[in-house]
């Protein structure tokens, strides 16, 4: 967001820049009314100076609240050409009527206004074509160009918090598909979700807590890619002890990353949440706006930006931004709201809903499961740095309606 902000900064000062130029030639060079004086010209700058803040203040503001920014539904609609527009004519009538009662509207050229309103229009416009045009033809063939290396297969794979909800599902599907496995877990809930595992020639078992530098350089050697799942996860967990959730959420994952980039570990996949938007009337996708509202969403915002600081050509974090998960894996949990309300209907007969009317973006864990394969199996130019939403709109609900959903499962249930 911040780049874009900064770019249409620049674009707001260079159009309303080059309008007073223009003008200022045009009284010159055609009309001949100015003569070409450091005098007057020094007057078109201070007319600048007082000004280029003021225009670059309220178009940010506008264009912010036109969805700019945040891609709101509007905005990258059919008319998102007409949007521009607006946002574009409307901060210039504004900044026109705060000339007029700051200062005085006649001393502000008229036509270089109505000139900076079009190149800026046409900057903004031209700008965001381009970055479609980029998008939709540059990088959908740089993937066929001949210099671009091949990527070797991922055979081994270290899984971080592998015992756990997500890493369970994920194990088994691994060692289907032929991985190489090892599980870094402290086994804080024993180790019955993995011990179906326990005798296949391709899993391996670690025990150990991946705060401990030493527990992680034994557990990376070796490893073509890193899934790191280890957490205190939800924002009930993590406000009991904040510190310990700093320590665990963020600063083992730097360490745990650095040293994976020191073992040349080629993807690091990270599992994050959609927790970090926050709440929003808005559909969202990866370039909406984060706004973190829970310690646990803050700490994976802030492993986010560790991670993709270390990207490099040989080191690849790949970050998953999860849904709310539900279903059954090796070791379930019932803190999720499917699960939870499942469980009360299936085991107290009856199951009770608060409200109602929050929604939230479902996800089943084996399809978690399956998004982190897909991210070792795709190739690397295609997930490199990259950030997913995984999830669907499909089994985007409110909680209520999950309710009307048991009820037809379970009829003697009450919720």
């Amino acid at each position: 967001m911040a780049v874009r902000i900064i770019a249409d900064a620049l674009m707001v000062n260079a159009a309303l820049l080059t309008a007073l130029i223009s003008r200022y030639l045009w009284l010159v060079g055609v009309e001949g009314s100015v003569a070409p004086t450091q005098i007057a010209w020094l007057g078109y700058v201070q007319i600048y100076l007082n000004t280029f803040w003021l225009l670059t203040l309220v178009s940010l503001i506008i264009f912010y609240l036109n969805g700019f920014y945040t891609h709101s539904r509007i905005y990258r609609g059919r008319y998102k050409a007409l949007v521009i527009a607006q946002a574009v004519s409307v901060s210039h009538l504004i900044f026109s009527l705060l000339i007029f009662l700051l200062w005085d509207l006649t001393s502000f050229p008229r036509s270089a206004l109505f000139l900076s309103w079009f190149l800026t229009l046409v900057f903004l416009t031209g700008a965001r074509l381009w970055a479609t045009f980029w998008r939709a033809f540059v990088e959908a063939e740089q993937r066929f160009w001949p210099s671009r290396p091949t990527d070797d297969k991922i055979r081994n794979v270290l899984v971080i918090g592998g015992a756990g909800y997500i890493g369970s599902a994920l194990v088994q599907r691994l060692l289907e598909l032929g991985y190489k496995v090892r599980v870094l877990d402290l086994l804080l809930y024993g180790d019955a979700s993995l011990s179906e595992f326990q005798n296949h020639p391709n899993f391996e078992l670690v025990r150990g807590d991946f705060r401990h530098i030493d527990t992680v350089v034994s557990a990376a050697k070796g490893m073509e890619a890193i899934i790191h799942l280890g957490a205190i996860v939800g924002d009930s967990a993590c406000s009991i002890d904040e510190d310990l959730t700093i320590e665990i959420n963020l600063r083992a994952t730097r360490t745990i990353a650095e040293v994976g980039k020191g073992f040349g570990v080629r993807r690091f996949v990270f599992a994050s949440t959609c927790s970090v938007y926050g709440a929003s009337d808005e559909l969202l996708d990866e370039q909406s706006a984060l706004c973190p509202i829970s310690l646990y969403a803050r700490t994976k915002v802030e492993s986010e930006k560790v991670l993709l600081s270390l990207a490099d050509a040989t080191f690849s974090p790949i970050i998953l931004r999860f849904g709310t998960i539900y279903g059954l894996s090796g070791r379930p949990r019932f803190d999720l709201v499917v699960n939870l309300l499942t469980a009360k209907a299936c085991q107290d007969g009856e199951a009770g809903i608060f409200g109602g009317k929050q929604w939230r973006p479902l996800v089943h864990v084996r399809d978690v499961a399956e998004a982190i394969i897909l991210t070792l199996q795709a190739p690397l130019y295609n997930v490199r740095g990259q950030i997913f939403n995984v999830g669907s709109n499909e089994q985007n609900y409110q909680i209520a309606d999950l309710g009307l959903i048991i009820k037809e499962i379970m009829p003697t249930a009450r919720v």
